[in-house]
């Protein structure tokens, strides 16, 4: 029986694993990031099409530097990383 991969036995294929664990850290700290920052700035909107929407990041990275009340910046990004 086909499954959504097309057959493909993802046991053995160590790439496409962590392929698939990267994407979910990127997404989830993107995802984390975006939900914290519309929380803190009452953008329920935006909290609400964060947390239903699933776009590996691009939303909320599109969010975080464009849209926010308090916009992130490259330096305000490197701090955090540095710190966390």
């Amino acid at each position: 029986m086909d499954n959504f991969f097309g057959g493909m036995n993802l046991q053995g294929n160590y790439a496409l694993n962590i392929l698939f664990a990267l994407s979910f850290v990127w997404s989830t700290a993107w995802k984390g990031l975006g939900l914290w920052n519309a929380a803190k700035n009452k953008q329920q909107y935006w909290f609400v099409a964060m947390l239903i929407i699933n776009t590996l990041g691009i939303l909320e990275i599109v969010y975080l530097f464009r849209f926010a009340t308090k916009r992130l910046t490259i330096k305000e990004l490197l701090s955090l990383v540095k710190r966390g």
